[in-house]
């Protein structure tokens, strides 16, 4: 009897120590870069004193996709124009984040839909000596491309603009990796903060391996003696507070933010010791009540190191602009232009990806249906075969119905 008093006992005392720490608001520092969980309900772990905590989330995203591509692009031995089509699982993600000491605030996320070492999908903590100095180490998203660093779960679109995601033409004689003009997830430490709540800068180094290296496999570069890593840095001005982390909320529509930003890199020796990697970009994003509008520049300049004998410098951009709106809580419209010069500014010709889109919150953002179509076009190039090479392994239809779930 006395037993299962102290176990009841013992019960309503965790139920009403969990429900006093989900009732409060979590430090801000405590993020993800994939939900929002600062603002949310769930369950949270916290000492007395709140210098330590712990909440763990979960991030699953199921797709449905079909792809059409033109005749050109395909084998003789394939001649589907339908393929890359069916469903697919692009993140199911696991993790933990919280503080400790309350000076220093962590994230971990595992993705079981990858594999390799990009299971591990990130690792950080943050030292966080005031707003307008941090210490960031492990491995987390670049400081690289709004597109990127705003939260997966919590985008326009299901699919990331192509200009950042589709690799680069480069003449085959030469024996290199094509990069993406994006930097993505990478091992580093960062040194970033937010001054008088509207400047914000992040300078960091990381490996330049990207997140499917978990590992040092670096040297020095030859050719200029210094350590052969990405060096990379971005600085913002928010003239009306703290830009969020989203591309639209269905629980805070009458909001106001604007952001304009510039962004940098240098890779020394990338692309597996073939080219250092020069990109730059700029920015820009607007959250006005239903609305949220944003447009980004970048272009990848690849000079080739000595050894590789070749004299060219490539050259390619790209840039999006995009634009959201709120017919009701529920229901968000989505539109985007998307543009690239894959086969780089020296040979003519580019390509261009309107989009369209329709996202459905079923229960805020826990829930959430995202539906998008995307057309490639060809144009400027000097002549039919050119433009057909250019958009070689990209679809000319795309269709992508995503259903994700978000605790």
């Amino acid at each position: 009897m006395m037993k299962n008093l102290y176990l009841l006992i013992l019960f309503c005392l965790s139920v009403s120590f969990i429900q006093a720490q989900t009732d409060s608001t979590l430090n801000k520092y405590i993020d993800n870069g994939l939900i929002s969980i600062a603002d949310k309900d769930g369950m949270t772990w916290s000492t007395k004193k709140g210098d330590f905590l712990f909440k763990p989330y979960t991030l699953i995203q199921t797709r449905g996709i079909y792809n059409y591509y033109d005749d050109e692009g395909l084998s003789l031995a394939e001649e589907d124009n339908v393929m890359n089509s069916g469903f697919a699982v692009p993140f199911a993600l696991v993790g933990f984040a919280g503080k400790a000491f309350n000076k220093i605030t962590y994230n971990v996320a595992l993705n079981a839909a990858s594999s390799g070492a990009a299971i591990l999908n990130q690792a950080w903590f943050d030292i966080n000596q005031s707003d307008a100095l941090r210490f960031r180490i492990g491995k987390f998203k670049t400081p690289f491309n709004q597109a990127y660093l705003s939260r997966n779960g919590q985008t326009l679109f299901p699919l990331l603009p192509t200009s950042l995601n589709a690799r680069v033409n480069v003449p085959f004689s030469i024996n290199s990796v094509n990069p993406t003009i994006a930097t993505g997830f990478d091992i580093g430490v960062q040194m970033h903060g937010v001054l008088n709540k509207k400047i914000g800068y992040q300078l960091g180094v990381f490996n330049g391996t990207g997140i499917g290296v978990n590992s040092a496999t670096n040297s020095i570069s030859d050719d200029t003696g210094l350590p052969a890593l990405l060096y990379s840095g971005r600085l913002v001005y928010m003239s009306l507070g703290e830009m969020p982390k989203y591309q639209g909320h269905p629980d805070r529509l009458d909001e106001k933010y604007m952001l304009l930003g510039v962004s940098g890199s240098y890779s020394l020796e990338a692309n597996y010791e073939s080219s250092n990697d020069m990109r730059a970009g700029c920015e820009f994003a607007l959250l006005y009540n239903r609305w949220y509008v944003a447009a980004e520049a970048y272009l990848l300049s690849m000079d080739f190191v000595e050894r590789q004998q070749t004299s060219p410098v490539y050259t390619f951009w790209g840039g999006y602009a995009q634009a959201g709106y709120f017919l009701s809580p529920k229901v968000q419209l989505a539109t985007r232009f998307d543009m690239m010069d894959r086969n780089s500014i020296d040979e003519a010709g580019y390509l261009y990806m309107p989009a369209v889109g329709f996202n459905y919150f079923l229960a805020g953002h826990n829930l959430k249906i995202q539906t998008m179509y995307q057309f490639m076009g060809k144009a400027g190039h000097a002549s039919v075969a050119e433009a057909n090479d250019d958009d070689n392994g990209m679809s000319e239809h795309s269709v992508c119905v995503q259903l994700q779930f978000a605790f």
